[in-house]
């Protein structure tokens, strides 16, 4: 898949780029899967598709569609159960927010962790919801060593109206 970059018009039917680095291993030359039909992504809106134990998010962004694992890369929620705002997915789990443009972590997760770089976050606690007391029995420190991880994306394109996507086999 040829990237277009961010200068390129978008429209809700146009796959999103992302970075190259970020292509899940083994979608390189992968063959085209058939996941859904344009009509079943709601507009704005996330599809989960499952292909034997692999479940993948489809977005329909506002800047185009993208395809990426359906799990929260900090303890694997389906993100598919969060919402869409923009190109900004929210995790139902624990409130991060990841940006489907580049994979990035908007929001860092409640429970705190470890950034992709290695960088420990403390946890923090929603303006609607009481404080955290801090890490104090062994899951709470396991929560602390964490890694939230990249996004990692799957190629997909359009063909008539078919939303294909570069599995890994």
């Amino acid at each position: 898949m040829v990237a277009a970059g961010y200068d390129a018009p978008m429209t809700p039917q146009t796959p999103l780029p992302f970075p190259p680095a970020l292509q899940a291993p083994g979608t390189d030359g992968a063959p085209w899967v058939r996941v859904a039909r344009l009509d079943e992504i709601p507009e704005s809106g996330l599809l989960r598709v499952t292909d034997g134990d692999l479940d993948v998010l489809v977005a329909a962004t506002s800047e185009g569609l993208v395809a990426t694992e359906d799990r929260c890369p900090h303890m694997s929620a389906p993100l598919s159960a969060g919402t869409l705002d923009g190109c900004e997915v929210s995790c139902p789990l624990h409130r991060g927010t990841f940006d489907l443009r580049d994979g990035s972590t908007l929001t860092f997760p409640t429970t705190g962790g470890l950034t992709a770089d290695g960088e420990s976050i403390s946890t923090w606690t929603p303006k609607d919801t009481k404080p955290k007391p801090p890490p104090s029995d062994a899951k709470a420190q396991a929560r602390a060593l964490t890694r939230v991880r990249w996004l990692r994306y799957f190629p997909l394109r359009v063909v008539a109206d078919a939303v294909e996507v570069r599995l890994p086999r």
